[in-house]
C-alpha cells in the first residue's frame, strides 16, 4: 500500500495539515471559555453559544464547495489555499475586542474546518480501491488535533498570562496558531504533488453536483452527523460537562476531554483497515451498536433522590400504646420500624469512594400519636427511600472513551463507502457528507444547551445522543434488508427458510436446490451491498458438481471468467473481496 513514495508523502502531508487545521478549528472552545472564566468579555449564554458554534458552522458550510474545488483544480492548491486564507482571520481574532469582531474573525477563520473535503478527496485519488479505507483512516486521524488544543490550549494559556496575572496576554494564543498555519502551508506546498480525480466526463457544475440527488448521500450523511459531528461537539463539550457535573478546574477537565478527542481521531486509522478487510457495514453495525448502548448507560444521572416508600399498614384496629426509635407497639403487637443510616448516606455523597451502584437507604416514619385509635390497614409510618448515584467519574470517563473509539472507527467506515459508490465524485460527495458531519459538530451543542436549559439535567444530550442513533441504525438495517430482497428475493426467501443450514450437514441433507440457485443469483452481483450474499455463499459446501436446479429443473451456466464463484460448484470455501 505504502510502496508509492509520492502517494505516502501525500498521506502524511495530508494527515499533518488536517491535524493543524482541525486543532485551529476547535481553538474557541477553549479559549472563550478562558475569556469569560477571566470576566474579560460579559457575554450572555446565547452569545457565548454562537462565538463556539460559529467556526464549526462556516466550516461545515464551506466542506462542499470545497470538495467540488478539489475534483476541479486539485488537492494541492485548494489545501494550501485553504490554509492561507483562515490564517488571516485567525490572527485578526488576536485584536478583537467586542463581541460581533469576535464573531467575524471566528467566523472567517472558520473555513479551516472545510479542509477535511479537501484531504478525503486528495487522499482518495492516490490509492486503489481496496487500500482506500485504511488511507482515509490515517488522514482522518488528524481529528487528533482537537485533543491537542483541549490539553495544550490551557496550559498556553495560563503560561502566557502567568497564571492570570498578565490577562492580555490572551491574544498570543490566536497569533501563534495563525503562525502554525502559515508555517504549515509552506511545508505542505513543498511536500506534494499536484493530482486530481479524472473528471473529464463532467462537463457543468450540474453535473458535478448529480450524486446529490442519491438518498444514498443524505444517509450517509447522517450518520457522519452522528459519528463526526457527536465528536466534534462532545470533544467542546465534555469540557464544561466535567466542570459542572465534578466540579473539575479547566486543565483537568480539559484532560479529561482529551482521553475521548485524541484515542477517537487516532483509531480512525484502525477504523478505515477493518473496512477494507471486513466491509464498511459489517463494521459500522459495530460502531452504532456499540454507541446505542454506551450512551444508554449515561443517561443517569449523578443525583440523591428521595421517593415514596414502603410503609406499614395496621393489621388489626387497636389503641398505639407505644412509639419508639425502631418500633411501634399498637395494644399487644408491635411493628418494627426501618430507620435510615443518614450519615452512611451523607458519607456516600461527600466521600470520593469509587461508588458502581446507587446506595439506598429506606426509613419509616410513624404518622400516629401515643393513645391514636387505629382501625384495620390504617396507615400507621410512612415509608420513604433514599437513593444516592454517584455516576462515578472514573466509570463515566471509561464509557465515554468507549463512545469515542467507536465513533473513530465508524467516521472511517463511512467514509470507506464513498469512493466504492462514487469514485469519480468524492470531492462532492465527501463534502457534502462532511459538511453534513460538520453541521452536527453545530447543531449538537445547541441542542445540548436548549436541553439543559429545559430540565437542567447534564445527561440530557446522552438521551439525544441514544435516539439519534437508534434512527442511524434502524435505518442502515432497513435499507440493507431491502437491497437484498431486490437483488435476489427468490435467494431471499430461501435463505430464511428452513431449507438451508450451512453450518449443519446433519439438517442440511441435500443443498445442491439452493445452492444452484445461489449460483445463479449471484450473477451480476459486484456492488458492495452484496458483500453479505458473498460472505454466506462462501460457508455454502457443494457435494455435487451438478449445475441443475432441482426444483426448477432448470440448468444454471457456469460464470464464466470469474474464478470467485468457482467455489459454489467445487465445495471449496473461498473469500470473496
Amino acid at each position: 500500500m505504502f510502496t508509492n513514495r509520492k502517494a505516502t508523502m501525500a498521506l502524511s502531508m495530508n494527515t499533518l495539515a488536517f491535524t493543524v487545521c482541525f486543532a485551529c478549528w476547535m481553538l474557541n472552545g477553549v479559549l472563550v471559555t478562558f475569556l469569560i472564566e477571566n470576566q474579560i468579555f460579559a457575554w450572555s449564554d446565547s452569545q457565548i453559544g454562537w462565538v463556539i458554534g460559529i467556526p464549526v458552522l462556516s466550516g461545515a458550510l464551506f466542506r462542499l464547495p470545497a470538495g467540488i474545488l478539489t475534483d476541479k483544480y486539485g488537492g494541492k492548491y485548494v489545501f494550501s489555499a485553504v490554509m492561507l486564507l483562515a490564517a488571516i482571520p485567525m490572527y485578526l481574532l488576536s485584536f478583537a475586542d467586542s463581541y460581533w469582531s469576535f464573531f467575524l474573525c471566528s467566523l472567517a477563520f472558520g473555513i479551516v474546518g472545510s479542509s477535511f473535503a479537501v484531504g478525503i478527496a486528495y487522499t482518495a485519488v492516490w490509492f486503489k480501491p481496496e487500500n482506500q479505507g485504511t488511507a482515509l483512516g490515517v488522514f482522518g486521524a488528524g481529528n487528533a488535533g482537537a485533543a491537542l488544543t483541549s490539553m495544550g490550549a490551557p496550559f498556553l494559556l495560563a503560561w502566557l498570562t502567568k497564571g492570570g496575572e498578565n490577562i492580555d496576554a490572551w491574544r498570543a494564543i490566536p497569533r501563534f496558531y495563525a503562525g502554525i498555519l502559515l508555517l504549515m502551508t509552506v511545508v505542505f506546498w513543498l511536500g506534494t504533488t499536484h493530482k486530481k480525480a479524472d473528471d473529464s466526463h463532467i462537463n457543468s457544475l450540474r453535473e458535478r453536483l448529480a450524486p446529490l440527488r442519491h438518498l444514498r448521500v443524505w444517509r450517509f450523511g447522517l450518520y457522519y452527523f452522528l459519528l463526526f459531528g457527536g465528536f466534534v461537539a462532545l470533544a467542546q463539550w465534555l469540557i464544561p460537562y466535567y466542570v459542572n457535573a465534578y466540579m473539575m478546574p479547566l486543565a483537568m477537565a480539559g484532560l479529561m476531554a482529551a482521553i475521548f478527542s485524541l484515542p477517537s481521531g487516532i483509531i480512525r486509522a484502525l477504523g478505515g483497515y477493518m473496512s477494507d478487510r471486513m466491509g464498511a457495514r459489517r463494521v459500522m453495525y459495530g460502531v452504532l451498536g456499540t454507541c446505542l448502548v454506551a450512551c444508554a448507560l449515561l443517561i443517569v444521572p449523578r443525583m440523591a433522590v428521595e421517593s415514596p416508600g414502603k410503609g406499614i399498614m395496621a393489621k388489626r384496629s387497636g389503641t398505639v400504646t407505644k412509639i419508639t426509635a425502631d418500633a411501634l407497639v399498637v395494644d399487644d403487637m408491635r411493628y418494627a420500624l426501618r430507620v435510615t443510616d443518614e450519615k452512611a448516606l451523607r458519607d456516600a455523597r461527600e466521600s470520593e469512594a469509587f461508588l458502581v451502584l446507587p446506595s439506598i437507604g429506606m426509613e419509616q416514619k410513624p404518622v400516629v400519636k401515643v393513645g391514636d385509635v387505629v382501625e384495620k390497614k390504617q396507615l400507621l409510618a410512612q415509608g420513604t427511600t433514599k437513593i444516592y448515584f454517584q455516576a462515578n467519574v472514573w466509570i463515566f470517563t471509561a464509557i465515554v472513551f468507549v463512545i469515542g473509539i467507536a465513533m473513530g472507527i465508524g467516521k472511517a467506515a463511512v467514509y470507506k463507502h464513498i469512493p466504492d459508490y462514487f469514485p469519480n465524485e468524492v470531492g462532492v460527495v465527501g463534502g457534502i457528507v462532511g459538511g453534513l458531519g460538520g453541521l452536527g459538530g453545530f447543531v449538537c451543542p445547541i441542542t445540548f444547551g436548549m436541553l439543559l436549559e429545559q430540565t437542567g439535567i447534564w445527561t440530557t444530550c446522552w438521551i439525544f445522543f441514544t435516539l439519534l442513533t437508534g434512527v442511524c441504525l434502524w435505518w442502515m438495517h432497513h435499507v440493507i434488508q431491502r437491497m437484498h430482497s431486490k437483488s435476489a428475493p427468490a435467494l431471499k426467501g430461501r435463505i430464511e427458510s428452513t431449507e438451508c443450514y450451512p453450518e449443519n450437514p446433519d439438517i442440511l441433507g441435500n443443498p445442491q436446490p439452493v445452492l444452484t440457485s445461489l449460483h445463479g443469483a449471484v450473477r451480476g452481483l459486484t456492488r458492495p451491498e452484496h458483500r453479505e450474499l458473498f460472505s454466506f455463499a462462501r460457508n455454502l459446501k457443494c457435494p455435487s458438481d451438478s449445475t441443475e436446479d432441482t426444483l426448477t429443473g432448470v440448468a444454471v451456466p457456469a460464470l464464466p471468467g470469474d474464478s470467485r464463484f468457482s467455489s459454489l460448484t467445487t465445495g471449496q470455501p473461498r473469500t470473496f473481496e
